[in-house]
């Protein structure tokens, strides 16, 4: 007996259901739609995420027409400014890192300050401090340039571990303490920094505890020869370089953030953040073919930090719900920093990005 089925799904009605009808007189077996009503709570949450990432794709454009290539890059600033996350960038000098983070900070409209680290920095020039006004006999509170909206670390690496954690404690608890009062700092606040991974010498490390407050560590590699050529044509010149238009605004972004928050998450996509996170730590790590290699893994801050992100490439693809892909996409960003290699790895050329991948690929995907 033949049967017709219901059409193809990207030729189906979304608002009709399909199902069979009586039997013809032929013998066939036909299939008729019947009218469904939409889902009033599904149609009201893709039109928040649509009407509230609306200012996503002119951002990008934005950052685009100054930053040549580096999409990537791009993608992992925004991904970190919709997830209320700080971010760190790695890479060799010369590689636009500094300039993706002015770029950014150009297109909102929110103070942005510059701290360019060096070996003799002081907390107090960040923080701020108590200042002695002989005039009255009265200490006042001369605030620190970390009183700002978007902050640019340049070469954190570069400052002495005082200057460091005095930087990443405000990162963690959103205020500073300057004599006896404490201070919040303003919303948004974001921290982005810059390490140069060849230069050791006067530079002072990221301990491991301090750098896994970051949401992300995003390694800038070279350009290809398309990107590479793209750049010749659009810098090679003693003009100015072109400097970025404010195209959305920090109540946009906080508005953006709750949406974010609110994106739907399927058990069992957080049973597979769950399960990734547990794998990279040693008790786990031996049933993908890791034993000895992992000295510990990530923290909880990572599974937090996958689900956020996860929900914010979502929210740039103007979607209200998460896909296995979209934590893949953030995985290797948010992880790399949180694995730590043994000895045994490193004789063997095994990276943490190497672990992370080998979990990927092994874990079964919901």
């Amino acid at each position: 007996m033949d049967q017709k089925a219901a059409p193809p799904l990207g030729e189906q009605n979304l608002n009709m259901r399909y199902q069979p009808a009586a039997q013809g007189a032929a013998g066939t077996q036909e299939v008729q739609a019947i009218p469904v009503a939409p889902n009033p709570a599904m149609r009201v949450a893709r039109e928040t995420v649509v009407s509230g990432s609306a200012w996503i794709r002119p951002l990008q454009q934005e950052m685009a027409r100054v930053i040549v290539g580096q999409k990537h890059l791009l993608d992992s600033l925004i991904i970190a400014l919709l997830s209320n996350g700080h971010i760190l960038l790695e890479g060799v000098p010369g590689l636009a890192k500094t300039l993706a983070l002015k770029t950014l900070a150009g297109c909102i409209d929110v103070p942005f300050k510059r701290l360019q680290f060096t070996p003799d920095m002081l907390p107090a020039d960040i923080v701020g401090t108590m200042i002695y006004n002989p005039q009255d006999g009265v200490f006042r509170t001369k605030q620190g340039p970390i009183f700002s909206n978007l902050i640019l670390a340049d070469e954190i690496n570069r400052a002495p571990a005082k200057v460091q954690s005095a930087l990443l404690e405000a990162m963690q608890e959103r205020q500073v303490t300057i004599g006896d009062e404490t201070y919040p700092l303003p919303n948004p606040f974001l921290v982005m920094a810059t390490q140069n991974p060849l230069e050791q010498e006067g530079t002072y490390p990221l301990p491991e505890a301090q750098i896994d407050r970051f949401m992300m560590k995003v390694i800038v590699d070279y350009p290809d020869r398309a990107g590479e050529r793209a750049i010749l044509d659009a810098m090679a010149t003693t003009d100015a370089t072109a400097v970025a238009r404010a195209v959305v605004s920090g109540a946009q972004i906080l508005d953006a953030r709750h949406v974010v928050s609110t994106l739907y998450v399927d058990d069992k996509i957080r049973d597979y953040i769950v399960d990734l996170v547990l794998a990279t730590r040693p008790p786990i790590a031996p049933a993908f073919a890791l034993n000895g290699y992992v000295q510990y893994g990530a923290s909880p801050r990572a599974t937090i930090a996958l689900t956020l992100g996860a929900r914010a490439v979502a929210f740039m693809n103007g979607r209200h719900f998460v896909i296995p892909q979209d934590v893949k996409t953030v995985a290797l960003d948010v992880l790399r920093h949180r694995v730590s290699v043994t000895y045994e790895a490193e004789a063997e050329n095994i990276s943490p990005e190497n672990v992370i991948e080998k979990i990927l690929n092994t874990l079964p995907v919901p």
